[in-house]
C-alpha cells in the first residue's frame, strides 16, 4: 500500500465526538499508537493535541485556540470527564489517552521499531533526568535530541535554527512540553515545517523525570488526578482546576440536556 493510500485510510477511519462543541477523536490506545507510528515512520508533519477539561473549556471560549485544536491531526480525550462524555455519545469503553502514558507507551514502541524521538521543552535539568530514566527503561531507544528553549518568544532566526535541528536529527516524533496553551499553538505554527509528528504532552517531562510527583494509579483511574495536582501546586493551579472544572461541568450538563454546550 502506498504512503498516500495509507494516509487516506487513516484519515477516513477517524471517528469524532464533540465535547462542549469541540471535536475530539474517539479511538483506543492501539489505534492511536499505530496511527502515530505510521506517520512517524514516514516523517509526516503532523500535530497531536491531548485534550483534558482545561483544554476543552479554553477552546470553547477562544475561537483561535479552538481552531488550533480542531485542526490537529489527532485530538485525544485526556481527563476522565472528556472520555466519559465520549462514552455518552456511543463510543463505548472510551479510555483516557493522556500525555504521560502516551509518552511512555510510544517510547516503548519507538524502541521496538527503531523510530527516533526528540524532546522539546522544560529545563535542561529536567531533560537530563528524563533521558536517564527513559534509557534505563528503554536502553535501545533512539533519542535524537533534547532541547530546552528559552522561556521567551524566539525570534525568526532562533526558531528556524530550532526547526533545522529537529529536522536534521531525523526524529519521527517530537514530544513538545511547553505547557497549555503554548504548546498547541506552537505545534500548529510548525506543521509543515517540522518533518515529524509533534505531540503536546504537557507535564509528562516532569512526571517521568521525577521532578513533579504524579498521582497514584487509583486516583488516575478514578478521575482524581486533577485533585492530586491541585494539592501539589495549589497557588499555580487553583484557577485552572476549580474554575475551569466548574465551567466544564456546566457545559457538560447543557450538552447532555439540550444537545449543545452553550
Amino acid at each position: 500500500m502506498s504512503g498516500r493510500s495509507e494516509k487516506k485510510m487513516t484519515e477516513s477511519a477517524r471517528q469524532i465526538g464533540h465535547v462542549l462543541g469541540i471535536r475530539i477523536d474517539a479511538l483506543g490506545w492501539n489505534e492511536a499508537i499505530s496511527r502515530l507510528l505510521l506517520w512517524a515512520r514516514q516523517n509526516e508533519s503532523r500535530y497531536v493535541t491531548i485534550c483534558n477539561a482545561h483544554v476543552v473549556v479554553t477552546a470553547s471560549q477562544d475561537s483561535a485556540y479552538r481552531a488550533v485544536i480542531e485542526s490537529s491531526d489527532m485530538a485525544t480525550p485526556d481527563g476522565a470527564p472528556v472520555a466519559w462524555m465520549l462514552r455518552r455519545q456511543g463510543f463505548a469503553g472510551q479510555q483516557r489517552i493522556n500525555g504521560p502514558d502516551l509518552t511512555w507507551a510510544l517510547a516503548r514502541s519507538c524502541e521496538a521499531e527503531g523510530v527516533s524521538v526528540y524532546f522539546y521543552g522544560s529545563t535542561a535539568e529536567t531533560l537530563a533526568k528524563l533521558r536517564q530514566r527513559l534509557l534505563a527503561a528503554f536502553p535501545a531507544l533512539r533519542i535524537a535530541g533534547m532541547e530546552s528553549p528559552p522561556f521567551r518568544h524566539l525570534n525568526a532566526e532562533e526558531d528556524a535554527e530550532a526547526v533545522e535541528r529537529m529536522n536534521a536529527s531525523g526524529a519521527g516524533i517530537v514530544f513538545v512540553g511547553l505547557g497549555c496553551p503554548k504548546q498547541e499553538r506552537w505545534m500548529a505554527e510548525h506543521r509543515g515545517r517540522v518533518r515529524a509528528v509533534m505531540i503536546g504532552v504537557g507535564a509528562a517531562f516532569d512526571f517521568h523525570a521525577g521532578t513533579v510527583s504524579r498521582a497514584p494509579a487509583w486516583m488516575r483511574n478514578n478521575g482524581l488526578e486533577w485533585l492530586h495536582r491541585l494539592a501539589s501546586e495549589p497557588r499555580r493551579l487553583w484557577m485552572r482546576y476549580l474554575v475551569t472544572n466548574s465551567l466544564f461541568v456546566v457545559g457538560a450538563i447543557r450538552q447532555l440536556v439540550f444537545g449543545h454546550a452553550r
